[in-house]
C-alpha cells in the first residue's frame, strides 16, 4: 500500500497525513464486545497506511477511553496525533472535563484539543492558550457540523487566532467551500474535514450503484474513495476524519490519499452525473 500523503499544518508547517479516523459511534462500544474486538485492527490499519490523526469528544460516549486503551495495549501511543475537544459551559467545567480526556486518552499531552461546536468557546479557549503555553496541548482549534452555524464559526475564524477549524465538507454539502475554507486558508489555519460521507446516508445510498467509469482516472475503486478524494481536491483540506470500525473500510478510506487530486474543473465536469 502506497504511504498516505502529507499536508502542512500552517501555524507550524509539520505535515499532516490527510486521512484521520473519525471515532464517533464505532468506538462508543464495550470492552470484550464482537465490535471492541475489531478496533485494534482499524489503528493498525490506520498506522500501516501512515495515517496518524484520531480524533474524538467526550460527546462520544466510551470512544476517549476505547482509544486510550487500545493505544496503552499496543504500545503506539507515539504514532497517533491525538485530538479531542471540550462540550461544557464554564471555566471550571472545561477543564475538569479536560482532565477526564488526559486520563481516558492514557496521555500526558493531546496533539489537538478543540472547543465542539462553539459551546462556551471563549472561556475554552483562553484556557486553552495557556495549556498550549505550557506544553499540554501542541494545537488549538473549534468544530462545527452544520451549515447553520456557519456564521458564528466564521466570526470567531476572523477573530481569534487558531490552528486548526474542523467543519463538515463532502460533495453533497459543500457550503464551506464559499466562505470558511477560503477564510481558512487565508488565516493560515489546518481545516479538518467531517463527515466527508455526507454523514454516512450518502455512502450508503452510492453502494448500490456501479463506480461511474471516470473514477478510475483519479484512481478511485470503491464509492468511499471517491467521495473523499473530492474532499481532498480542495487545497485548503488538511486531513479528512472518515468515522469506521472496520479495518478493511480504513484501508479503503486510506487509498483515496495516494496519488494526485483532480482540480475543481474536474468536478464540475463529472459531479453533476453523480445521483446525490
Amino acid at each position: 500500500m502506497d504511504t498516505v500523503i502529507t499536508r502542512p499544518i500552517p501555524s507550524t508547517r509539520e505535515a499532516l497525513p490527510v486521512i484521520g479516523c473519525g471515532t464517533w459511534i464505532g468506538f462508543d462500544v464495550s470492552p470484550g464486545s464482537p465490535e471492541h474486538q475489531r478496533l485494534p485492527g482499524v489503528l493498525d490499519a490506520l498506522f500501516a497506511a501512515g495515517g496518524t490523526l484520531i480524533d474524538s469528544s467526550p460527546m462520544y460516549g466510551r470512544a476517549e477511553t476505547v482509544v486510550g486503551a487500545l493505544l496503552a495495549a499496543s504500545g503506539q501511543r507515539d504514532k497517533a496525533f491525538l485530538a479531542t475537544k471540550v462540550w461544557t459551559s464554564g471555566r471550571e467545567a472545561g477543564i475538569a472535563q479536560m482532565e477526564q480526556s488526559f486520563q481516558r486518552l492514557r496521555t500526558e499531552r493531546i496533539d489537538l484539543l478543540q472547543v465542539h461546536n462553539l459551546v462556551d468557546w471563549r472561556t475554552h479557549l483562553a484556557t486553552l492558550r495557556d495549556w498550549k503555553a505550557q506544553g499540554r496541548v501542541r494545537y488549538i482549534g473549534i468544530t462545527h457540523y452544520t451549515a447553520s452555524a456557519y456564521a458564528e464559526v466564521e466570526a470567531v475564524l476572523r477573530a481569534e487566532p487558531l490552528d486548526f477549524l474542523q467543519i463538515n465538507y463532502s460533495i453533497d454539502a459543500r457550503q464551506a467551500e464559499e466562505r470558511l475554507l477560503p477564510l481558512a486558508a487565508e488565516r493560515g489555519v489546518a481545516v479538518i474535514a467531517n463527515m466527508p460521507f455526507g454523514g454516512g446516508g450518502l455512502l450508503r445510498r452510492l453502494r448500490a450503484l456501479p463506480l461511474p467509469g471516470w473514477a478510475a482516472e483519479i484512481g478511485c475503486a470503491s464509492w468511499a474513495q471517491l467521495l473523499l478524494k473530492f474532499v481532498l481536491s480542495h487545497p485548503a483540506v488538511t486531513c479528512t476524519i472518515p468515522g469506521t470500525s472496520r479495518a478493511e473500510h480504513m484501508a479503503d478510506n486510506a487509498a483515496a490519499a495516494t496519488g494526485s487530486f483532480p482540480d475543481a474543473g474536474f468536478w464540475q465536469r463529472h459531479g453533476a452525473s453523480l445521483p446525490l
